[in-house]
């Protein structure tokens, strides 16, 4: 087989035009040949890659768990816990010092337990195994109660807290990598969960339990991360590509309520991602080649108390765009750091930093077609970069420990838009936008268990700076207007928590209350703490050892965005004047839940949501709860702080963690989310999916072969049709150049229902110092399309069929400010099958 580059040209163009006819289902605008073309080319290249290095395989095959038992609280270290290779007769007693060492494995996936009397023991799920390093495997018990001190607590195998005994499920590093169609993206894999809907599918907008993409919170190893994806929504979290390296995950844990009272400023989610350590025995390198990125990860030890791990990637698929003649290309780059230091055995200290750079450029040679110049027309440029820098220390005492994290954050965000974007005269500026978020934060608590009681206490400190400057030339209900303005705005924020829990009934009942306090400089609406009181309480009994009944109740509040709070007019903050004030949310939540012995379970949840205060933008008359899930930015208008909503829903889960080789996920949710409309109505919000079901299947084979597959169906989502009247008029479509919603209308149409396929096929090799992943990763198997309706401007076509021209004015005899174009409507669903090709090595 020779490359293929080297294949002669006529066939390669019969061979093209065979295969793409079966494998293929990718609209006419997109250039098949170039797509199969890049795909077939990877492949011969990774079979070449794969003939030099097989001939390795075989080298070698023992593999090392390796690593410490400790207490939770008082971090000391735990001698003659028992270490189990789940499944194997291999196992470990930790050391005075509470190391343990397990060998002689074979390289691949097992589960972990530790235990010891007294504790509650603890299994960790899906830990990879290699022979060319050691894997480090740290676990951290906690004491049962004391009249169990003889007694080895059995695990349940997921994760649930005193404070927080429903809506949170546990994400292990394994399910973020395998999933299907997620190409190890954590805001994919939630999907598969219940309560989650979709937008967009290249977006990855987390829209939980019908709240809006500005309701998540993100918090790295306790250090708090404004947004998680590339190219972000100012005003929001979404975006079209993950930020945080899939490699330096342990564990992610999604709460989708019950929020604990340390984590504030959520309303509809809060993710806490654990990282793993460096390596500690030597230097470790490894990389990745995706579809549409590549990056290293280099891992190691610093002097004999500390370690490192960094990554940084960089994309190529503004080449793979600009070869497909698409008439945007993006670029992303992003690091991620965490450096760690054990000072003594009662104190350790750590910093991490992750980062990204995104800009959007135009490719001003894709205009053959409608689309292509619709696109273009309507698309700015966009220039984004953010970073999170955070340094935390722990001090571990008798029966607990305090946490002191310090950390910085900024967002800088410009855009620019000229008239077809084609032509930089001033005069034709349509849009320059130009704003940054800063926030220096210091938060202080402390955890302590004594005997059945759990407390957990602190406050914090933020120092806030945002400026904004606008001019943007757009178009209202009431006509052609012009924003220009520079905010510069700064304020501080403060707030303090506390949450006790109790256990009774030798464990079986379960009793967890807090409250958390929030206030700010911003406004004397806002000022007081004690004018934002957030109770909240959580109940767990355990009718068995394998069936109980949850229940969790709270208040919770969240500051409007920056771009809300900074608008201005005239040099006066508007909405500081409109009473804005925080964003208010009741919610109650109670469930059953049913842990089999084979390390699954049944959930079956239900939640009622409550919303205040929401901004309720003026200019458009729309709640900001129906805004979010596209690019750009939201909120940068004047709002009123009246708008009221509610979201209500049934939530069903089956979950199957890795058992003899198999694992899934099945689940459904029967929801509603409504927001009030401008006469104090509730309307179906704009992420009103009434159904979603999902199932996520996979199977671990010999020699080191594994298959996921992942289906999901959504019923539509509701849309606001387009005013077609307002739309034409020239004045209009030349600041928007795009249709003007009815927002009269708000939501009264739906789209299409999602109903989509995902295949994953991955093969691992394992050599004496490399182990290679060979992974292929199909999304959207069946080529299901999936759109809406868009106006576009209806132009006259040259002799070949080409768009050609400005647009055509259908009523030129008309006064200059009634002329209109000709617009017609398109559907803009693809259908297009994605599939991934990628390679990951780890030396």
């Amino acid at each position: 087989c020779r490359p293929f580059f080297m294949i002669d040209f006529s066939y390669k163009q019969w061979l093209v035009s065979k295969v793409e006819n079966y494998l293929f289902n990718i609209p006419y605008k997109i250039n098949h040949h170039q797509i199969f073309l890049l795909f077939a080319n990877i492949i011969c290249q990774m079979r070449y890659l794969l003939f030099f290095l097989l001939p390795a395989i075989g080298f070698g095959q023992s593999g090392i768990i390796q690593g410490t038992v400790n207490d939770k609280f008082s971090n000391e270290a735990i001698s003659f816990a028992n270490v189990l290779v789940l499944g194997t007769d291999k196992g470990a007693t930790t050391n005075l010092d509470g190391n343990y060492r397990v060998e002689g494995l074979e390289p691949g996936v097992y589960n972990v337990r530790a235990s010891f009397v007294g504790f509650q023991e603890v299994i960790l799920y899906e830990i990879q195994v290699y022979n060319n390093k050691p894997v480090q495997v740290d676990f951290q018990l906690e004491k049962a109660s004391l009249d169990l001190e003889e007694v080895v607590v059995k695990a349940s195998p997921f994760r649930k807290t005193e404070e927080s005994p429903v809506s949170l499920r546990s994400i292990g590093v394994s399910e973020i990598r395998r999933n299907p169609g997620a190409n190890r993206d954590i805001s994919r894999v939630i999907q598969s969960l219940p309560g989650v809907t979709s937008t967009a599918s290249f977006r990855n907008d987390l829209i939980i339990r019908g709240g809006a993409p500005n309701e998540n919170r993100f918090y790295l190893d306790d250090v708090e991360v404004p947004n998680i994806n590339h190219f972000s929504t100012q005003g929001a979290s979404g975006g079209p590509v993950g930020l945080i390296n899939v490699d330096f995950i342990r564990e992610v844990d999604f709460y989708s309520g019950a929020f604990p009272a340390n984590r504030g400023n959520a309303l509809s989610s809060v993710f806490n991602f654990k990282q793993k350590d460096g390596r500690t025995d030597r230097l470790g390198v490894s990389a990745i080649v995706g579809a549409s990125d590549f990056g290293a990860t280099l891992q190691g030890p610093v002097g004999e108390k500390g370690n490192f791990i960094l990554s940084s990637r960089r994309s190529y698929l503004q080449f793979l765009f600009k070869a497909l003649d698409l008439p945007f290309l993006p670029i992303y780059n992003d690091f991620q750091a965490k450096l760690k230091f054990k000072l003594d055995e009662k104190s350790e200290i750590y910093f991490l930093g992750l980062g990204a750079i995104d800009n959007f450029e135009l490719n001003l040679e894709a205009n053959e077609t409608e689309e292509q110049q619709y696109i273009l027309d309507a698309l700015p440029v966009n220039n984004q970069w953010n970073y999170t820098n955070g340094l935390v220390y722990k001090r571990y005492q008798e029966n607990g420990y305090l946490t002191f994290v310090l950390s910085r954050n900024m967002l800088n965000n410009e855009a620019t838009k000229y008239l077809r974007n084609d032509d930089t005269d001033p005069e034709n500026l349509i849009l320059n936008y130009k704003s940054q978020e800063i926030e220096n934060k210091f938060r202080v608590e402390k955890t302590s268990r004594f005997d059945n009681y759990k407390v957990n206490f602190g406050a914090g400190y933020e120092y806030v700076k945002y400026n904004n400057s606008t001019f943007n030339r757009i178009y209202t209900s009431s006509g052609p207007e012009t924003v220009d303005y520079f905010s510069d705005l700064d304020f501080s924020k403060y707030y303090f928590f506390g949450q006790l829990s109790r256990k009774w009934m030798e464990d079986r009942l379960t009793i967890s209350v807090g409250l958390r306090y929030d206030g700010n400089s911003y406004s004397s609406e806002m000022s007081n703490p004690f004018q934002h009181f957030s109770p909240r309480a959580s109940l767990a009994f355990a009718l068995s050892n394998s069936f109980s009944i949850n229940f969790n109740s709270g208040v919770y509040y969240q500051l409007p965005p920056y771009t809300v709070l900074g608008y201005k007019e005239d040099g006066v903050l508007v909405n500081k004047n409109l009473g804005a004030d925080y964003i208010r949310n009741d919610q109650v939540v109670a469930g059953l839940e049913w842990n089999t012995a084979s390390a699954s379970k049944f959930t079956l949840e239900g939640y009622w949501k409550r919303y205040y205060n929401y901004p309720f933008l003026l200019r458009d008359s729309i709640s900001l709860a129906n805004l979010g899930g596209d690019f750009g930015i939201i909120g940068n208008e004047p709002a009123t702080f009246n708008n009221d909503g509610r979201s209500y829903g049934l939530e069903l889960l089956f979950q199957q963690r890795l058992f003899k080789g198999f694992y899934g996920i099945a689940s459904y949710t029967l929801g509603r989310s409504e927001f009030q409309d401008s006469d104090g109505n509730y309307l179906p919000s704009s992420w009103d999916s009434r159904h979603i079901a999902n199932l996520t299947l996979g199977k671990q084979f010999g020699k080191n072969w594994e298959i996921g597959i992942a289906l999901r169906y959504q019923s539509a989502l509701p849309i606001t049709p387009f005013d077609a009247n307002q739309s034409s008029l020239v004045s209009n479509w030349d600041r928007n150049a795009a249709g003007l919603r009815n927002f009269s209308l708000l939501n009264s149409e739906r789209g299409d229902a999602i109903n989509t396929v995902d295949l994953r096929i991955d093969k691992k090799w394992f050599l004496k110092n490399l182990s290679i992943n060979l992974y292929l990763d199909i999304e959207n198997l069946t080529g299901n399309a999936v759109g809406n309706e868009q106006l576009i401007l209806d132009r006259d076509l040259d002799m070949d069929g080409r768009p050609i021209g400005t647009g055509t004015i259908i009523n030129p005899d008309d006064p200059q400010d009634l002329w209109r174009y000709k617009l017609k409507t398109i559907n803009d669903a693809t259908g297009t099958i994605l599939p991934t090709i990628g390679v990951v090595l780890e030396y």
